[in-house]
Order: C-alpha cells, then sequence, then structure tokens
C-alpha cells in the first residue's frame, strides 16, 4: 500500500503538529523533513528530492495557496493540502492552484496517511489479461501509458500527480466513459457530491492542458449521463 521510503516535506508555522506529523509518518515507513513555512520550505527544496509536499494553508508570510500555485508552476511535485476551512469553494480554491488533494483539521492520522499512500499510488490496479495501448495519440500530444508521461512533440507537457493518475485510469478503457463516483473510487477518495465536484475541477485542469479548446473538448469528452471519457485518434 505505502510507498516505499518515500520522501515527505512538511510545511507547518506549528511546530507542536510539524513534529507530531513528523514522528507519525517516520514510525510509518517514511522519510520526512520538516519546514516552518514556505521560504524554508524553498531553502529545502532546492537542495532535496520529495516524493510529495503536504501543506499547511494558514502560514505566516506567503500563504499555502499561493506557495502551492508557483510550485506547481516550478516542478512536478504531488502536494497534500492541509486546512482549517472547511467550505467547499476554500477546497477549490487549493485544487484550482494545482493541489492534488486536501484534508481538513483536524484529522486523524491515519486518514492522513491514507491520502497520501492514494496520492503516491499513481498507478491504478489493471484487470486480469487486460491490454492496454502502449502510446494514446491525441492530437499533437502523445501520451506513454506505461510511463505516465505525455508529450507535445517533443516537448514534455507537466502533469500533476492527481492529472497522471486521471489520465492512468482513463488510458486502461480508452473509448469508454467512467463515472464520476467511480473516477472518485479510483482515485482512493472517499465518496460524495464534494468529491465529485474535485474531480470536475480536475477534469477541467486536465482538459486546459490537453485540448485546443478546452469549452468543447475532442479528447477528453463528457457522456452525458454516463460521465467523462478519453477519446484518442
Amino acid at each position: 500500500m505505502m510507498q516505499a521510503d518515500a520522501h515527505l516535506l512538511i510545511v507547518d508555522d506549528d511546530e507542536r503538529i510539524r513534529g507530531l506529523l513528523q514522528k507519525f509518518l517516520i514510525r510509518n515507513g517514511f522519510l520526512v523533513s520538516a519546514a516552518r513555512d514556505a521560504a524554508h520550505a524553498e531553502r529545502i527544496l532546492s537542495g532535496l528530492d520529495f516524493d510529495l509536499v503536504v501543506l499547511d494553508v494558514m502560514m505566516p508570510g506567503e500563504d499555502g495557496v499561493s506557495f502551492c500555485r508557483r510550485l506547481r508552476a516550478e516542478r512536478q511535485l504531488p502536494i497534500l493540502l492541509l486546512t482549517a476551512k472547511g467550505e467547499t469553494e476554500d477546497r477549490i480554491s487549493g485544487l484550482e492552484a494545482g493541489a492534488d488533494d486536501y484534508l481538513s483539521k483536524p484529522f486523524e492520522p491515519k486518514e492522513l496517511l491514507l491520502r497520501i499512500n492514494s496520492i503516491l499510488r499513481r498507478v491504478p490496479p489493471t484487470e486480469p489479461g487486460e491490454v492496454i495501448p502502449k502510446v494514446l495519440s491525441l492530437g499533437p500530444y502523445r501520451y506513454d501509458v506505461e510511463k505516465g508521461t505525455m508529450w507535445d512533440g517533443d516537448e514534455p507537457v507537466r502533469l500533476t500527480a492527481t492529472e497522471s493518475q486521471l489520465m492512468r485510469i482513463f488510458a486502461t478503457r480508452p473509448g469508454e466513459p467512467f463515472s464520476r463516483s467511480q473516477l472518485v473510487e479510483d482515485l482512493g477518495r472517499d465518496g460524495g457530491q464534494a468529491q465529485e465536484r474535485a474531480v470536475d475541477v480536475q477534469i477541467t485542469r486536465l482538459r486546459r492542458k490537453l485540448e485546443a479548446d478546452p469549452k468543447q473538448p475532442r479528447y477528453l469528452q463528457t457522456v452525458r449521463g454516463a460521465g467523462y471519457m478519453l477519446a484518442p485518434d
């Protein structure tokens, strides 16, 4: 379930929470570094590679959403936001900034562990005997199913961890629709309208990278009454 020896960066201005999370995640097999704010995190990131960032939203100086947006523009690194705000719009703002998932405070440590593992599992399980094409053509883009990478000619297209996971899910059954509830389940998240809306946000972001006209998608289509479908050439 867990990705062995994954290196996590915890960014939280609360020293007590930072220490508790670090100890808990180390006990569960992760390598863990910690930063007190965005500036501190940036210095650590300049010298070390990480597999995922657990980022608090409410911090002095640069807030978590702003730092998340900046991180997303610079590198392909999974981000889990921690927020004390429970309103749907606040969570959506974090996802739109590039976060792969969010968790509202207070939370159970086990739920944090489950969400981290869910993000790190980028490859969804496939059915026995299932045959998946190695490369999908999507107009000017090529999606390498085995490597989970997308290319625009010779230029790589940056995908977030969740976008990459969605592409892998769609690539298991190109030309067949997935319902929003099914996508939520395959992403390893709890059900509910908020999570289904979060999937809509991720689809919108993915379309901006994939479609010439995201409002009239050719490759990542909406199938009325059925959900979303990847329609390669």
